[in-house]
């Protein structure tokens, strides 16, 4: 009986093959081939694809916004969630003295970022393929990829420092032969350059969509590469000199994108926030999400998708909760001024006594805090019972990246929560301090005085949507100007600069990156760990180690995909 049906099941199988032969040789049905693309509209379909890399991350390895590695390593933000061991690699993150080469949040973020230069390099191959009579979009479609390449690789280089430099003109078999350290340290920063000054070259003034790079965004990116090049490092990561060349060309890049007149400060803070004033004044570039859009659930925002609070509302998850340090930095002084001495005394995050001292109105545009209104609603008051993890990381949200329930761009993706309102990358805020700050290096403070002043000036008239249900004003707002006097000096220009884009840019994930510049990471972090212990428990363990911690391990996993070719950084 067994060998009856062996020899029927054999016979079956023959008869459904010999019937198949046809089929074997038949394309599969919804795949194109590589040759398929190479067509003017294929081809632009696929700079297209490269646009989507830039939000192609995810909740675990978040770069859209540099949350994970910029705000909560900087100090901004704990990481939330319900404790420590929740995404416990993001503690990892956090305390510093924990991390591990072996952390698999750290090999999937380098893996997403390499996905979207694969990207950009295979479309230009194709791209460069054609003519302009055949593709006329060709000069400027290159100088979209030079710049989404540039992208990619600054946030590459600002995570690892050392990573292997590969364009569309390396063949994928030569890929195993690219070393992380064939370039050095200003030699990468030279490669993204490079692809911001193509960019540049080959880029419009205007494009008919919004999300599109141009020629005026190519030139801030440009300035912020620069003046990152600027701060010249040695092996152990230390800021050894400070070049006046490049900070002069990032001075004169950034009168070209203030002088174009395509830019300006948005005339409320909130603005940069909210779905309805999206691609405003202000974003010279940024990520374009959308939902409703023909697909299953839209092209949303989950890099941010843990950052919502636990109310009946969201539900989940409780990232990204603003730490001690970053609410008591806005408080101001009687004169409107940041109390740079003393500002970590009388913690108001523990009293939250938001009436006796004053505070610069970013504050709530940053912090959500209870019995204040949540993301500007009014009737829609955070309560301590919204944080997931209150005894450890204290009753506070973050709200920049976040939407109220009601927002036409507000998604649920159960378990978690999204929306569709974009991400800016580079807002104009940007280039008015990078400005500030080449000018105050090249000992022209005064200068730099009335770009910052700019900047408080916002922040003070920012207060129509800082209002209670009852009609006050949800704390004691106070912001002035700095005075020109003797006092103005270079050291204190630059205290005030880097105290401004703290809190212009709390939360937004660059605070780390900005202290790893200046090269003050060690000292900054230590003092704030040596204050926040006694706030936070969960930071019982933390500790920055300076020649190490300035940049992420290179992972362990690359190292052995590489058979030993990729050097690990320096203390790892």
């Amino acid at each position: 009986m067994i060998t009856k049906k062996i020899i029927y099941a054999l016979t079956l199988l023959m008869v459904l093959f010999t019937g198949c032969d046809d089929a074997l040789v038949e394309p599969a049905q919804g795949v194109i081939s590589g040759d398929d693309l190479n067509t003017p509209e294929n081809v632009d379909k696929m700079v297209v694809a490269a646009y989507s890399a830039l939000g192609n991350d995810h909740y675990t390895s978040p770069f859209s916004s540099m949350w994970a590695y910029g705000s909560i390593r900087g100090g901004d933000m704990y990481k939330g969630g319900d404790g420590p061991g929740d995404l416990s690699e993001f503690h990892l993150f956090e305390t510093f003295s924990l991390n591990r080469v072996d952390n698999a949040l750290i090999d999937q973020v380098w893996f997403r970022l390499y996905v979207g230069i694969s990207r950009t390099n295979d479309a230009m191959r194709r791209v460069s393929a054609f003519s302009e009579a055949e593709y006329p979009e060709k000069a400027a479609r290159m100088g979209e990829l030079n710049f989404l390449r540039g992208h990619f690789y600054f946030l590459l280089k600002i995570l690892f420092k050392y990573v292997p430099y590969i364009d569309e003109t390396i063949a994928k078999t030569d890929y195993p032969t690219i070393s992380n350290d064939k370039l050095s340290n200003d030699e990468l920063w030279s490669k993204i350059e490079a692809d911001f000054r193509s960019a540049v070259d080959k880029l419009p003034e205007n494009q008919s969509d919004k999300g599109r790079a141009n020629k005026i965004s190519a030139k801030a990116y440009l300035a912020k590469t620069l003046l990152y090049k600027a701060y010249e490092q040695n092996e152990t990561n230390a800021v050894v000199s400070i070049n006046k060349a490049l900070l002069t060309e990032v001075n004169s890049l950034c009168d070209e994108v203030i002088n174009s007149g395509k830019y300006n400060l948005s005339a409320d803070y909130a603005d940069n926030f909210l779905t309805a004033t999206e691609n405003g004044p202000e974003s010279v570039f940024a990520i374009q999400y959308s939902k409703n859009d023909g697909t299953p659930l839209g092209r949303l925002d989950y890099g941010h998708a843990l950052n919502y609070t636990m109310n009946q509302e969201y539900g989940c998850c409780g990232f990204h909760v603003p730490s001690h340090d970053l609410i008591n930095s806005f408080k101001t002084s009687a004169d409107g001024l940041p109390l740079f001495q003393t500002y970590a005394a009388n913690d108001v995050a523990a009293s939250l006594d938001f009436q006796t001292s004053s505070f610069d109105p970013r504050l709530d545009h940053t912090v959500a805090r209870p019995n204040a209104p949540f993301k500007y609603g009014k009737s829609y008051v955070f309560q301590k019972s919204w944080a997931r993890a209150p005894a450890v990381y204290g009753a506070f949200a973050s709200i920049k990246e976040v939407v109220l329930p009601t927002d036409p761009s507000f998604q649920k993706v159960p378990p978690f929560m999204s929306s569709a309102k974009n991400w800016q990358i580079i807002r104009f805020a940007d280039v008015l301090l990078w400005k500030a700050e080449a000018l105050i290096e090249l000992g022209r403070q005064d200068e730099a005085l009335p770009l910052i002043n700019r900047i408080r000036a916002r922040a003070a008239t920012s207060t129509g949507l800082l209002v209670a249900a009852d009609g006050k004003l949800t704390a004691n707002f106070r912001v002035k100007p700095y005075v020109k006097s003797s006092d103005w000096t270079q050291n204190y220009a630059r205290t005030a600069m880097r105290w401004e884009r703290r809190l212009e840019f709390a939360g937004e994930g660059y605070h780390f990156f900005d202290l790893v510049r200046w090269g003050v990471a060690a000292e900054n972090i230590n003092a704030y760990f040596e204050i926040e212990k006694t706030r936070a428990t969960h930071l019982g363990d933390a500790k920055f180690t300076a020649g190490r911690d300035e940049y992420l391990p290179i992972p362990l996993n690359q190292i052995n995909f590489s058979s030993g070719l990729y050097k690990q950084n320096a203390g790892w």
